[in-house]
């Protein structure tokens, strides 16, 4: 498929949306589940249906050769939650799935979820807990998690089916002291994980594996830092272990971190410094064979410069640095590639789904990005990144391509991307359409295993919230 196939369903999507808008496009405020079925001010209803329909050209995949592919992509989610205070009781199914994807297609269980139930909780709200003015909640069952940047673990906006959490999360905030989150979860499994299974969308319940614990806290401060910025600090602690349903690579490892940040405001500068470190213990892979225990020790950092001028379409132009450390060698008895954890890709390396060669894994990549807001219902992205590997011998990012002799050597190449977005209904239906071209060096041209597709992608999408 090319991208002419994706502008041509970007006009077919736009003419749909177009007709579905109009009628209520003359309403003085967007059509909701809420106020349609008259519920009363303490239950909470709510809705999304987005369609998306994606094109690749030039596959980077190794085990996809160079091929293109297509995928048309659905995803529904109904939201309730009644208020009891101080109890809450909340709910949350999605159905996401994917049609037109090619017999060889990698769609996976990040873009496959049918009729799943991702939340399911009951919640304890407190006030003056600890400090007068504070306010604190305690929530059980099942849910899904945004923890600070979302770089480490995060609700996926861009992917079709998201991560979600059975457990406990406690969180605490005041004013004058701050922020304060702990957990201690059993991250689901997304079902089914077979390929046929994902390729036919088929209906199969997630279900949480006693031997995958996920558990940690984070604490943010008030504004304390120059020019109004805020620390946060952060320790996730991951324990997993074969079992009978999945094969892991037994990854027993804490990663610490921490983040500074000064959130970008119109004719100022803005900052963010972002970095952790990975310790403990993981196997080089998930096979039965492999029972050899490395030392993990891994990195990332992710430092960020900005300025939001004063001017029409208020542009922002900032500076981007993102490094992931890659592994040295496979028989020194150390671990140094950076895992990513639970958090989505999209917000700093493009789009995933059919595209998404970028991870936070064995990744080097300084890159300008620049940001437009003509108007209340344009808002416009440009963004270019230099790609290069941390280590030469080992694969780079998400792509799966290796040379283990570094013979390659270390520059990938370059990634541009740009991404549009039109509210054709105020807070209630939104289009968006984007591109990202991925433009190969010496590495992803000559390693072993390299496919040699020139990748080209895009997509046009329509969201709809209720």
């Amino acid at each position: 498929m090319t991208l002419r196939h994706t502008l041509a369903a970007g006009a077919s999507l736009l003419a749909a949306s177009l007709a579905f808008a109009a009628p209520a496009a003359a309403q003085t405020k967007p059509w909701t589940l809420h106020d349609a079925v008259g519920a009363p001010d303490n239950l909470t209803l709510s809705g999304t249906f987005r369609a998306r329909y994606e094109s690749l050209d030039g596959q980077f995949r190794p085990a996809y050769g160079d091929s293109s592919d297509q995928a048309l992509a659905f995803r529904t989610t109904l939201f309730a939650e009644l208020d009891l205070a101080p109890v809450r009781i909340g709910g949350e199914i999605i159905d996401a799935r994917v049609y037109l994807n090619d017999s060889g297609s990698p769609t996976g269980t990040g873009d496959v979820n049918a009729l799943e139930l991702i939340q399911g909780y009951v919640a304890l709200d407190a006030g003056d807990l600890l400090v007068e003015g504070s306010e604190a909640s305690l929530t059980a069952g099942r849910f899904t998690m945004d923890l600070g940047s979302r770089r480490l673990v995060g609700r996926s906006s861009y992917g079709n089916a998201t991560n979600a959490f059975a457990g406990l999360r406690a969180d605490w905030t005041a004013e004058a002291v701050g922020e304060a989150t702990l957990f201690y979860t059993y991250p689901l499994q997304k079902l089914p994980s077979d390929r046929a299974g994902i390729l036919d969308n088929e209906i199969e319940a997630d279900r949480q594996n006693d031997n995958l614990v996920f558990w940690g806290g984070m604490f943010t401060t008030p504004k304390v830092l120059p020019a109004g910025g805020q620390l946060e600090v952060f320790a996730f602690r991951l324990e997993e272990e074969d079992s009978a349903e999945l094969a892991t690579r037994n990854r027993r490892f804490t990663t610490f971190g921490g983040r500074a940040i000064r959130e970008p405001s119109k004719g100022a500068f803005d900052y963010e410094i972002e970095g952790g470190w990975q310790i403990g213990k993981a196997r080089n892979s998930s096979s039965a064979t492999d029972r050899r225990d490395l030392d993990v020790d891994a990195s990332y950092l992710h430092a960020e410069v900005g300025k939001t001028f004063d001017a029409a379409w208020s542009p922002r132009v900032a500076f981007e640095y993102d490094f992931a450390s890659g592994d040295e060698s496979s028989a020194d008895g150390d671990y140094n590639r950076f895992d990513g954890l639970f958090g989505p890709r999209r917000p700093d390396f493009g789009p995933p789904g059919a595209y998404g060669p970028l991870g936070r894994s064995n990744f080097v990549s300084p890159g300008v990005r620049l940001e437009v807001k003509p108007n209340s219902r344009w808002d416009a992205m440009v963004f270019y990144r230099a790609l290069y590997l941390d280590e030469a011998t080992d694969s780079f990012a998400s792509t799966g391509v290796r040379d283990a002799t570094g013979a390659s050597g270390d520059f990938a190449g370059h990634q541009i991307e740009a991404r549009a977005r039109y509210w054709v209904i105020p807070k209630s239906t939104r289009l968006e359409f984007g591109f990202a071209k991925l433009a190969t060096g010496e590495f992803l041209e000559d390693a072993p295993n390299a496919t040699g597709g020139e990748p080209l992608f895009g997509y046009v999408e329509i969201n709809q919230s209720f």
